[in-house]
Formats: structure tokens, C-alpha cells, sequence
């Protein structure tokens, strides 16, 4: 049985259960902490009750998370449970992700997500996607990420007091590339170098850049798309830095086709988008001129977070 989240799952409480989240892709260049889009790369959990928390890494690059209640995706499920008076139980889990981490890919949002999810199902709290999305965007700082890996699909969110607003954009299609170093970039390191303040007039551009960006991709203005992600200016100049191989990324997409490129979260990974039909090419070209990094060809999930039972 598969249930979307924000489904009532009351009934499986004692069930085995399988959680799949996605990867997820921010900012789009000016779409800054606002813009999220969902990819095809998971994060994916089976879990059921235990006498003790037991954490079992399927994947090399989880093995040295800890393997007890201290860790992260176990935390966000006690957390989550005591929002609501609830005790979450103990439970043994296995992980397996190939999203890569400290990449700018919402490793964290999904483990975020992943984590809501099993306080969801263990606790009986039957929660909707509004109020996961509400919890995952206060742990998170902002609805981008954790929009996306919850409802998959383009997402626009917006974090205003303590009202959390998301609207998934069904009509913006594009073929994902993404082009992965080998090295980390923490987002605390990439949020460091950026300003606390930004003059009016540069916000007042920066804003307009941003809405331009989102009604270029709404109408299939390509070119137009990428020439807004390319002129951000709330993050992207000052991340430059961090990422020496930006400016050739970007050279070479747009030699290969793509209409876009912009850093994915806070990087180092590079988003490069293709129109629909054209990311199979670009990708492949990529791999042959970059072959230092790992170079994915996706497709936008379109399913968001999906939980299955197991009696």
C-alpha cells in the first residue's frame, strides 16, 4: 500500500515502512531561498518498531552517521513526536541515499522530510503536507527544499511570520543536468560570504530578475530564462568564489545547449537546464569534456515524498 504524503497512515502503525524522498534543487540563480525544484536522485528509508534505535547505512557516504537515536533523521523524528505530546518510538531503520552530500542538493531537507515522516506514521499524528511542510520549513529556515522534496514538482514557497505558503508550478518543464565535484561546500561555509544588508535599489533588480526568471520558464522563454539566472544578485556573486570552476561550467553547458546555469542551493553543484528533449545530449557531452566531475542526467520528480506500508 502507498500513501502520498499528508495521507492518513493511522492505521499502519505497526506496519514495516518504506519512505522515499527526493533530492532537491534551490534558488535557480535569483529564486533565492524561495525557488525549489525536485529531482530524481533519494533518499530512501525502511523502518520498523525496535527495542532500540538501530540505524543501518546501505550506502558508503552515510557510514559514519551515528547508528543510534543520535542521529540526524532519528532526532527530527523525536523532535517531531514531542511538538505533539507524543513519545516516538524506537525503531530500526536502514537508509539507503544517492544524493550526494554537502553538494547543494537538499540532503538535508530530505532527511528533514524523511525524518517528519517516520513521527508521522510511528505516532499516529496524521498530519497534512501543510503541516509538514510548516514543521520541515522551521527546522529547515525556509520552504524551498522542503517544498519540493514534499510535494515534488517546481515549487515556489514563502516563510512570512509563522505562515508558510507554497505554490507547485505544474506547467515548468526542463531536462536537469547536474554537474557534482568531488568536494563538499558546507551551507554555513557558502552562507558566511553572503551581505546582512542590501542596498534598495539592488533588492528592488534583484526582485524584478527574480519575477522575470519565473515568467520566462512559465511561457518557455529559454534564452531568456537563463540569461535571468545568470544575473542574479542575492547570492550567486558572492558564492562565485567558492566555486573555481564555475565560469567554465557554464561556458561549456552553454556550448552543449543548455539554456541555464546557475549553482544549485549553495553549491558547489552546478544545475544546468536543457529544454525538454535536449538533456540526454547535454549530458553527455559534459561527461566527455568534464570527466573530473559526476555528471547526472535527471528528470524533475514530479511525486514529491512517498510512503509505503509492509504488513
Amino acid at each position: 500500500m502507498k500513501a502520498t504524503a499528508g495521507e492518513s497512515v493511522s492505521s499502519s502503525k505497526k506496519q514495516a515502512v518504506t519512505v522515499k524522498v527526493p533530492a532537491s534543487s534551490a534558488n535557480l540563480g535569483p529564486g533565492f531561498d524561495s525557488v525549489g525544484v525536485a529531482l530524481s536522485l533519494y533518499l530512501v528509508l525502511q523502518a520498523k518498531r525496535s527495542a532500540s534505535w538501530e540505524i543501518t547505512p546501505l550506502s558508503s557516504a552515510l557510514k559514519d552517521f551515528p547508528r543510534d537515536e543520535q542521529n540526524y533523521i532519528s532526532q527530527i523524528a523525536i523532535n517531531t513526536a514531542r511538538m505533539y505530546k507524543q513519545e516516538m518510538p524506537a525503531l530500526k531503520v536502514s537508509i539507503k541515499s544517492d544524493i550526494p552530500l554537502a553538494r547543494g542538493l537538499g540532503s538535508s531537507a530530505a532527511a528533514i522530510v524523511a525524518g517528519i515522516e517516520l513521527a508521522d506514521v510511528f505516532c499516529g499524528l496524521q498530519l497534512s503536507r501543510q503541516e509538514k511542510l510548516r514543521i520541515a520549513t522551521k527546522m529547515e529556515g525556509h520552504p524551498d527544499n522542503a517544498g519540493a522534496c514534499l510535494f515534488g514538482g517546481f515549487v515556489v514557497g514563502s516563510d512570512v511570520g509563522d505562515e508558510v505558503n507554497l505554490t507547485r508550478l505544474v506547467c515548468i518543464d526542463f531536462d536537469p543536468v547536474l554537474v557534482v565535484p568531488h568536494q563538499e561546500l558546507l551551507t554555513e561555509a557558502s552562507r558566511d560570504v553572503l551581505p546582512g544588508v542590501v542596498d534598495f535599489k539592488r533588492a528592488v533588480q534583484a526582485s524584478a530578475i527574480s519575477n522575470q526568471l519565473l515568467a520566462a520558464l512559465m511561457t518557455q522563454q529559454w534564452e531568456l530564462a537563463g540569461k535571468m539566472m545568470a544575473a542574479d544578485l542575492f547570492h550567486q556573486p558572492y558564492r562565485k568564489d567558492l566555486v573555481p570552476f564555475y565560469e567554465e561550467v557554464q561556458e561549456k553547458a552553454a556550448e552543449y545547449g543548455a539554456f541555464g546555469v546557475a549553482l544549485s542551493g549553495a553549491g558547489p553543484s552546478l544545475l544546468c537546464l536543457a529544454e525538454p528533449g535536449n538533456g540526454a545530449a547535454l549530458a553527455k557531452a559534459l561527461q566527455n569534456d568534464l570527466s573530473r566531475f559526476e555528471i547526472h542526467r535527471l528528470k524533475i520528480d514530479k511525486d514529491g515524498c512517498q510512503v509505503s506500508f509492509e504488513k
